[in-house]
């Protein structure tokens, strides 16, 4: 893989107690079609943008489930070698939960808990696109956002594995800060904060999804069985926002934009 692609996320699974509810739900919300996957010896489908496979489903591991962890969105950052990145995850104070494992034909992944506790994975691959990125259309996943319970510390782990830079930090009132971050010369790809007091569960990443009309999209979140945990609302430049829960308890996050209309 080319260093070009190196701290973009390039993937996205969706782990479930249910997957065909989930492939139903998502189908009818953003508008994703599915594929099979035959290269895996365990069920795996693709989700699907037009032709685009852009991530996945599968059934939440046994050793998730034993630990107590929710349906919830996996998302891989593209790195140039799994197995360096990993032991300086280690040194950095974070946990490596899946060791590097090569997949026939499609690459290396390994799956990582920062040290205040949130979970993303890493994955290596000579089929990335080592094109310059393009704005995230609809039905793209199009912001990653860290809720974490130290900003500067949490930024720090991931701008060391990962190259990402702070693009802007944002002043939301009485200090509290929202820091946009980003490739080096890209557009921003998320946003990190620390959570206050009285936002539950740990820290954790939240995953944003393109849509060409958010409160169109709640409304079938709704009819489906999901629930809507906050919003709708405008955010600054005319887009809107709402973060939202799959009937089968994923949380997820739904955004809007006028560019992409």
């Amino acid at each position: 893989m080319s260093d070009s692609a190196h701290g973009r996320f390039v993937w996205y699974d969706l782990m479930t107690t249910d997957a065909t509810a989930a492939k139903a739900f998502y189908n009818q919300v953003i508008g994703w079609g599915t594929k099979p996957w035959e290269g895996s010896d365990m069920p795996y489908t693709m989700w699907t943008r037009g032709k685009e496979p852009i991530g996945g489903i599968m059934d939440l591991p046994e050793e998730a489930d034993a630990a107590g962890a929710p349906p919830h969105w996996l998302a891989y950052v593209a790195v140039t070698d799994v197995a360096a990145t990993c032991g300086r995850a280690t040194e950095l104070g974070g946990t490596v939960l899946h060791a590097p494992m090569d997949i026939e034909g499609a690459g290396c992944f390994a799956i990582l808990r920062d040290p205040q506790g949130a979970v993303i994975a890493v994955y290596t691959s000579e089929n990335l696109s080592t094109d310059a990125p393009e704005a995230p259309g609809v039905g793209q996943f199009s912001w990653h956002e860290l809720a974490t319970s130290d900003l500067q510390a949490g930024y720090d782990f991931y701008a060391d594995l990962f190259g990402w830079e702070t693009k802007e930090d944002l002043d939301m009132g009485e200090g509290w800060i929202y820091r946009l971050y980003g490739e080096t010369g890209s557009f921003p790809l998320g946003g990190m904060f620390t959570k206050p007091d009285e936002m539950p569960g740990p820290p954790m990443w939240l995953y944003y999804i393109s849509v060409p009309s958010v409160d169109d999209a709640v409304a079938r979140v709704k009819e489906l069985g999901g629930k809507v945990l906050n919003g709708p609302m405008d955010v600054p430049g005319g887009d809107k926002i709402a973060q939202c829960m799959d009937p089968q308890g994923a949380a997820f996050a739904l955004h809007s934009s006028p560019a992409n209309n």
